[in-house]
């Protein structure tokens, strides 16, 4: 039998950091009022007069002006890295505090909530906001970094960097990455070693899956115990089986035993990018080891190729020590591990308990599991309130705004058999934010339910 103190991980999967440029595309849930308050006069002015400076540098400065553009860089990828960290997590800590003073309002209009006659004030969603868990590691501690090929603002047509658009969006450059904060300086110089083997390379670039050249994407990944490992992806097109084998041959060479070997890669693959069908397609192991390794929470995990992994090592120990203290795991404890990945989550913890149950998904199963979650909607939370085992919820958002707030209020409102929530409501008692991305808007919220 399954005990009551049944402890379910990670609701929602983790997924991608996404770019949040300046005043373009910030999710909901980060408002620019409340980015101008947090710290006063400090973030507002970087996107107001970032962009009236745009506008007078499109047309008074080149485009050789390299630091022109790798500022807009620095501000479109990690949004607070003017702010001094400490800064940054008072600007995080108040949008937090905002989308939960949301969810709050919207709990009370649905009756839903603690179910005690009256809640003080210190017992609301809103005050049960714990300080931020800090990162350990505040600069360079990405352990996989994408870069892409492209022009470059400088004329350069194998440029390898992150994109980024022209003011009114006519033009798209490759800006090298090398000065932001988040990249360490291995997968800088990875994908600087890559650039200088297009140069001297006869085949173009991709700017277009279908039509354009081969050269699409360099991904690296490294870890703690000094492994590091180079995904190039790349489109055939209509090149030859042996057009192909003797370029493959060409990377392996120059990383081996030719410039590429001051970055000492322990794995070089290649994998083929194709309009459709991308997750199908092989990584094919060039040189090197299949795997990688990293240690966390004195926990050894093998990584492959595509597999998921937080981004943050350092942070995601906080992570996961955060999870297995609200859940107050113990031997009494039965984990249901809802991720995706290497299986560090749940493994994490396993010490702690008595029985994990972890249910990934990965490749073409994953695709097929996120059609029916959207085909059934809100199945997974209708059986996680009908599971009356399962009394302890520890529901893990990356982005705490959205669908997020929608799962939860379904969690959290009474019980309503036509829409088959017939178990007792969850109610919200503690919400701990990690800090896994510093100097972006982003971070992990960790949020403890009980009923």
């Amino acid at each position: 039998m399954v005990n009551r103190r049944a402890f379910l991980f990670r609701m929602a999967l983790f997924s991608r950091v996404r770019s949040l440029p300046w005043r373009t595309s910030q999710p909901k849930g980060w408002p620019w009022a409340f980015l101008g308050t947090a710290c006063e006069g400090t973030v507002t002015d970087v996107g107001t007069e970032g962009e009236q400076r745009e506008r007078t540098s499109w047309k008074e400065e080149s485009s050789q002006n390299l630091g022109f553009w790798r500022e807009r860089l620095a501000d479109q990828m990690l949004p607070l890295w003017r702010l001094n960290y400490e800064e940054q997590l008072k600007v995080k800590f108040e949008s937090l505090k905002k989308n939960l003073e949301t969810l709050e309002s919207r709990l009370c209009k649905i009756g839903a909530g603690d179910p005690a006659p009256t809640t003080a004030r210190s017992e609301r969603p809103c005050s049960r906001l714990h300080p931020f868990m800090p990162s350990p590691v505040i600069h360079g501690y990405r352990n996989k970094s994408s870069f892409y090929i492209n022009r470059g603002p400088d004329g350069n047509p194998k440029t390898v960097g992150h994109y980024l658009k022209s003011w009114g969006g006519s033009n798209v450059f490759c800006v090298q990455p090398s000065h932001l904060k988040d990249i360490p300086e291995k997968h800088n110089q990875v994908a600087q070693c890559f650039e200088a083997f297009l140069q001297q390379s006869t085949w173009g670039l991709s700017t277009d899956s279908c039509k354009a050249g081969p050269w699409h994407e360099l991904i690296v990944r490294t870890t703690f115990l000094g492994h590091t490992m180079a995904i190039i992806i790349f489109n055939p097109q209509e090149l030859s089986q042996e057009e192909l084998c003797v370029q493959k041959e060409e990377i392996k060479e120059f990383f081996s035993t030719g410039p590429g070997a001051v970055c000492d890669l322990t794995s070089l693959y290649m994998k083929e990018r194709t309009p459709r069908h991308q997750q199908l397609t092989p990584f094919q192991l060039l040189t090197g080891e299949p795997y990688i390794f990293e240690d966390i929470l004195g926990l050894k995990v093998r990584i492959s190729p595509g597999a998921f992994f937080q981004l943050n090592t350092s942070a995601a120990e906080v992570l996961y020590r955060t999870v297995g203290e609200l859940g107050r795991v113990d031997r009494n404890t039965v984990i249901f591990d809802f991720s995706h990945g290497t299986g560090a989550t749940g493994l994490s913890l396993a010490r702690q308990t008595s029985q994990i149950f972890s249910m990934g998904l990965v490749g073409q199963a994953l695709e097929d599991a996120k059609w029916t979650a959207a085909f059934n909607g809100n199945r997974v939370v209708q059986d996680i309130r009908n599971c009356r085992a399962i009394q302890t919820l520890v529901f893990v958002s990356c982005r705490p705004y959205g669908k997020s707030i929608k799962n939860i209020i379904k969690l959290c409102q009474p019980p309503d058999p036509d829409e088959n929530l017939l178990g007792e409501p969850f109610v919200l008692r503690r919400a701990m934010p990690v800090d896994m991305f510093p100097h972006s808007l982003q971070c992990e919220l960790v949020m403890l339910f009980t009923r």
